[in-house]
Parts: structure tokens; C-alpha cells; sequence
């Protein structure tokens, strides 16, 4: 057999702590397929099993026995690999407990391998509203987003993140500012020309991604499928800027295919190439 076969250095681990479902792409589905399209070992944790998205109707849901998630961290943490992972996203949490035992490991990963990048995407609600009990958002608050190097919160995450509610566009900049992450990253917000944008703030900085607003009822998920890539992105060695562009692009045509589609899902299988290459163009501006 000819030809030839590229190559590359092996990448970092990434640990996903987040929800899973039987059927879709939201939660650590999405970000574990993009994670490792992009070339990543993934270790995965799952909070949360789920049928689907509980937007498709009612359904049951398993949370791993608290003795048990316990367990299975203290595995982690004395697992000879740990140093493995230079990249970590935590997401969903499926009980408030379950934030101090995701806490123990992050910081472990941590004290094996200091620049391990931690990305807190605090997945508790939208739409002005939390959608999980309140104990829960505030231990993903106090325990994981206080240690993160990045934050993904939406504006109604961001508002309890600061506990400080505004519908104001104009201090989104300066909530993002009082949080503990060196970066926030504010997803989902709409200009005042009705484009939707997602803010890089940093402490130098602040970076607006902005597309065109997708009308019509969207597929869930996004801000699953964004976190993983940004966090791929950074790891890969690309800039604030860079990686905005590129994972905002990626979740934009995800978006866009899905409506072509009809599919009540993010096609991450049938539209791969978007979250390797994506074409879109995101225009980008400094603040």
C-alpha cells in the first residue's frame, strides 16, 4: 500500500465533567465529539444521564449515587495519569454535592500540572430564569467558577455569577470584570443592531465576536459545543482572539445546519468539517 501519513505531537488530555444524553448532542456529547474531531484524548465525568434534552419533554433522569461519584473521584485523583490533562471544562452539574467533589479534582489535576487551562462553563439558566435548584448554581458559583481560569456564562448566568441582575448591554463588560476567572466569556448577547455577539473580556481587553441573529427555534446545545471548542482552540496554541473566531464560526454553522436540516439536534456527526474548518466569517472588534 503507498502513501504517506501526517503525523502530529500528541495533545493534552482533556477532562469534561458535564451531563450526558441517550439521544442528541447537548452537554458533554457535544463537546467531547468536537474535543476529540479536533484531535483530543478525553477523559469524561458524567453528572448526569439524561434521554434528551428535557426541552423534548418530560423524561427521567440518573444522578450517579453520591458514595459512588465520590468514589470514582478519588479514583481520578490518584490515577498515575493525572498529568496527562492540560485542559479542562466543566459543565452541568446534576446536584449541589457534586460541585465540592468536581472542586477535589480540578484541584489535583491542578497541583500535577499547573497550567492545566480550566474552562467553568456554569450551565444553571437563560431566558432571565435558572433552571436548576438554587443551591446548585450557587455551588457551581462558589466552588467552580471561583476557580476557573475561564468562564462561559450567558447573560442570565452572569447576572447570578455577580449577583448583581441588569439587562443592560452597556455593564455586561463590567459584571464580566467583577468575577474571579482572569477571562469571561458572556455568550449569547444581542447588539444594539440585533446581531448576536459573544464577549472575550479580559483584563487588558475586551473581544466582540458578532454574527448575524439565527431566527427560528435553534437546536440546544450551543453553549455546550462552544466551551469545548474554545477550550480546544486555546490549547492548540491560538489567541483569545483566534479561538473566539473559530469556535464562534464552528457553533454558527452548526446553528445554520441544523435549520437546513429540520433537525431538532446539532448535526455534529453530519457537519463535522464545521468544527475542524469552519468558513463562516465572524467579524471581530476590540473594546
Amino acid at each position: 500500500m503507498t502513501g504517506t501519513t501526517t503525523e502530529r505531537a500528541p495533545r493534552p488530555a482533556v477532562l469534561v465533567i458535564s451531563s450526558t444524553v441517550v439521544r442528541g448532542a447537548i452537554g458533554g456529547r457535544g463537546a467531547i465529539f468536537a474535543l476529540e474531531r479536533l484531535g483530543f484524548p478525553v477523559w469524561a465525568v458524567q453528572t448526569v444521564t439524561l434521554p434528551w434534552h428535557p426541552g423534548h419533554g418530560p423524561a427521567g433522569r440518573i444522578v450517579p449515587d453520591r458514595a459512588a461519584f465520590v468514589t470514582l473521584i478519588d479514583d481520578l485523583i490518584r490515577a498515575p495519569w493525572l498529568g496527562e490533562i492540560g485542559g479542562i471544562l466543566s459543565g452541568y452539574m446534576g446536584a449541589s454535592w457534586q460541585a465540592a467533589e468536581v472542586a477535589r479534582l480540578i484541584d489535583a489535576v491542578k497541583a500535577k500540572r499547573p497550567d492545566a487551562l480550566y474552562i467553568c462553563d456554569p450551565v444553571m439558566g437563560d431566558a432571565g430564569r435558572l433552571y436548576v435548584p438554587e443551591p446548585t448554581a450557587v455551588a457551581i458559583r462558589d466552588e467552580l467558577a471561583a476557580r476557573a481560569d475561564i468562564a462561559t456564562p450567558n447573560l442570565t448566568e452572569l447576572n447570578f455569577l455577580a449577583s448583581v441582575p441588569t439587562d443592560s448591554m452597556s455593564d455586561v463588560v463590567a459584571l464580566a470584570g467583577t468575577l474571579s476567572p482572569a477571562r469571561v466569556v458572556v455568550t449569547s448577547a444581542r447588539s444594539d443592531q440585533g446581531d448576536t455577539e459573544t464577549l472575550l473580556v479580559g483584563q487588558a481587553r475586551t473581544i466582540i465576536a458578532s454574527h448575524p441573529r439565527i431566527e427560528g427555534r435553534v437546536a440546544n446545545g450551543t453553549g455546550d459545543l462552544f466551551a469545548g471548542l474554545l477550550l480546544g482552540r486555546l490549547l492548540e496554541g491560538a489567541t483569545d482572539g483566534e479561538a473566539l473566531q473559530l469556535a464562534t464560526a464552528s457553533v454558527f454553522e452548526m446553528l445554520g445546519a441544523a435549520l437546513r436540516l429540520g433537525t431538532d439536534e446539532l448535526p455534529l456527526a453530519t457537519c463535522q468539517e464545521s468544527l475542524v474548518a469552519p468558513q463562516a466569517h465572524i467579524a471581530l472588534r476590540e473594546q
